[in-house]
């Protein structure tokens, strides 16, 4: 019984790796709005029907791997490193790959206005969820406005330079190269923070 539940469950895996592949694949070829369910179920050899078991929509499947980044971010800022920097601690956060930008996913939403409407209700939440996290793991350098202020601008900053860069027809590599500056220039600023609410006396 174990073993079949297995592989039925490797199964379900395989198929909504299938869906995502071959609805990115579409995106890419077609357009988004040109796109059917349809299609995409197709890529997988499933019914529309089927399909409605994976995803609620299309939409569902560009941001696909948001739930579970988001997860993986929070549980490494829960896990901070005794004396660990607050900065350092983002800078593993992004090292870890949790915070990456997919390129071509990003072009993606950006030319679709019902996927960038998703995309800032998903960051609104994602970037509040992590404020928080970040100011639990940092009570004594950050209270809650400061860690509010550190993931809003490090994640709007990467976004903006990647913007910046893919507008002035930067190639990827290029585009990702601004996005690790922009990243080091928005952690030198939290060093500073934290480092004068460190050295500030207590009240």
């Amino acid at each position: 019984m174990t073993n079949e539940l297995g592989m039925r469950e490797r199964k379900k895996l395989r198929t909504r790796n299938a869906l995502i592949q071959g609805a990115l694949r579409l995106f890419h070829d077609k357009g988004f709005d040109e796109t059917t369910v349809a299609e995409i179920a197709a890529t997988a050899d499933i019914s529309t029907r089927t399909f409605f078991s994976y995803f609620e929509s299309k939409d569902d499947i560009v941001f696909y791997d948001e739930r579970a980044r988001l997860a993986r971010s929070l549980e490494l800022l829960t896990g901070r490193r005794p004396g660990e920097p607050p900065a350092d601690l983002l800078r593993r956060v992004l090292s870890d790959g949790v915070l990456d930008t997919d390129l071509e996913r990003a072009q993606l939403i950006a030319s679709v206005p019902a996927l960038q409407a998703r995309e800032l209700h998903l960051l609104f939440d994602t970037q509040r969820r992590l404020a928080h996290a970040l100011h639990r793991a940092c009570p004594r350098e950050l209270d809650l406005v400061d860690a509010a202020t550190a993931v809003g601008a490090l994640v709007g900053a990467i976004k903006m330079a990647i913007a910046a860069s893919r507008g002035r027809g930067d190639d990827a590599e290029e585009a990702r190269k601004a996005a690790e500056r922009a990243a080091d220039i928005a952690l030198a600023g939290l060093n500073s923070l934290s480092g004068n609410r460190a050295a500030a006396p207590d009240h």
